[in-house]
């Protein structure tokens, strides 16, 4: 009888961490898998201030864990004008890598006040290597290869969005306070 107890006490015992990971009958989902189902944030608009001027990339947002770690994975291409901007929460040295990437990116980093502290151009496909921001960031910006010297983006540029409290006020006739052509208009009081 005492072996009887045993037994079933050690089933039991065996059995409830497995009862307990199994749960609705399917393990915890890898983000980084192929069929995995991440979900995004945005699409918002960042706009990066050049010596040349300002460029927008309309991007996809992963502000997660899950969408963190699957990024641009398994995408065959990346509109010209697009990206994704990570945010870590935090600010801290990261560490991106490219593992199950099939496009060639271009890797910003991005200090808390917005400003960009490195850029890794033309970061190689499927690579495990580890690329380092080498100072505190933020947040980084993946955008296709090339693109950040085609455009003029060089480290020190300020990054526009409302996590680094750089977000412009929209300008032109439909913002507040301006008339038809543009121009700031006195103030009634």
């Amino acid at each position: 009888m005492i072996r009887f107890i045993a037994l079933s006490l050690a089933l039991v015992l065996t059995a409830g961490p497995v009862a307990a990971q199994i749960g609705d009958g399917a393990p915890p989902a890898d983000p980084a898998a192929r069929d995995a189902v991440v979900e995004y944030g945005g699409p918002e608009t960042v706009v990066i201030e050049t010596d040349e001027g300002p460029v927008s990339f309309t991007v996809e947002i992963a502000a997660t864990e899950p969408a963190r770690q699957r990024g641009l994975m398994w995408r065959e291409e990346l509109a010209p004008d697009a990206g994704m901007l990570f945010d870590f929460a935090t600010v801290r040295p990261v560490s991106i890598w490219m593992r199950n990437t099939l496009i060639p990116l271009d890797i910003i980093y991005i200090r808390q006040d917005g400003t960009i502290a490195k850029i890794i151009a033309h970061a190689q496909p499927l690579s495990e290597r580890q690329l380092l921001s080498g100072v505190p960031v933020r947040s980084v910006l993946e955008i296709n290869a090339g693109r950040a010297a085609e455009l003029g983006i060089e480290p020190g540029d300020l990054v526009r969005h409302a996590w680094f409290g750089t977000a412009q006020a929209p300008a032109g006739p439909d913002a507040a306070d301006a008339g038809t052509d543009g121009e700031a208009q006195p103030q009634e009081g």
